[in-house]
């Protein structure tokens, strides 16, 4: 039965993941959950049990990863569906952003999903099936906002590198989709999960308008219900044929749309270019 399907879900204490795995205990699936912090698990939603499953995780470090899935596949005996949701915000200009600011965001957003994806498709490949969801950002398909540059940039790599995932593991029965977010009401813009520069260069004006506006009016105020993207991606997991990709909000139905028409408005105005370098 699909309830009975194990979920292993990473950065599960807060934000999407968290109102993901609620959703899920709710139905009465089984959730393995994972956190930097074991204990900020075990507050929102209990100690182990027989449909729970709390881990302390590190993403950037590939034993502690190993060692969860390990822990994961020990108590539930299976991962069916992973969603590899942990990750964090960067909004800050090119020129401002230190190389150790921007390593950092590709250490967790990028490197620590494929840590997650490697130590978690062995288990699939041997049942020759499973569903990977891989949460990029509608800034992973739309990168033309100011400051958000690294941040977008590990997204475009999550979503690529996802499209040559599907492509891979299509022969063993696994399913990988990308999921574009837009904007969604949860603490994404708050100090914790979004980070500014350490050293903002004032003449950047767009920047700096863009960190007011993601900082104040936005932050609480986003129209995306979280809840329902839960549910969208519970849908998805049933689906016989689930999508490659999967936009959710209609802001970010729109914004893809938008660079769907920009991309095909560029290829027929330079197509006589692009053909002409043939031989």
């Amino acid at each position: 039965m699909e309830n009975n399907k194990v979920w292993f879900i990473t950065g599960a204490s807060k934000g999407l993941g968290l109102e993901l795995a609620k959703k899920l205990l709710s139905e009465g699936y089984k959730v393995a959950a994972t956190s930097r912090s074991e204990e900020a698990l075990i507050k929102v939603f209990g100690d182990v049990s027989e449909n729970f499953l709390p881990l302390e995780m590190d993403l950037v470090d590939e034993k502690s990863v190993k060692n969860a899935i390990e822990v994961a596949v020990s108590h539930f005996k299976t991962i069916d569906v992973l969603v590899n949701n942990a990750g964090y915000g960067l909004l800050g200009a090119l020129e401002e952003l230190t190389d150790a600011e921007s390593r950092k965001n590709y250490e967790v957003n990028v490197f620590g999903l494929l840590n997650v994806i490697r130590n978690t498709v062995p288990y699939m490949r041997a049942k020759q099936s499973g569903h990977i969801f891989n949460i990029s950002s509608v800034g992973g398909y739309h990168g033309g906002f100011a400051g958000w540059g690294i941040y977008c940039s590990t997204k475009f790599a999550v979503a690529g590198l996802t499209e040559s995932l599907s492509a891979e593991v299509k022969e063993f029965g696994i399913n990988a989709t990308i999921v574009y977010p837009g904007y969604f009401r949860t603490d994404f813009l708050k100090d914790s999960s979004l980070l500014l520069p350490q050293n903002p260069i004032a003449d950047y004006k767009a920047v700096r308008q863009s960190e007011s506006a993601h900082k104040g009016d936005i932050n609480q105020n986003q129209p995306g219900d979280p809840v329902k993207l839960a549910e969208a991606l519970i849908k998805a997991s049933k689906n016989q044929n689930p999508p490659l990709h999967l936009f959710l909000g209609e802001d970010a139905y729109n914004m893809a749309n938008q660079k769907i028409e920009s991309v095909q408005k560029d290829l027929e105005n330079w197509k006589a270019v692009s053909v002409s370098t043939g031989l």
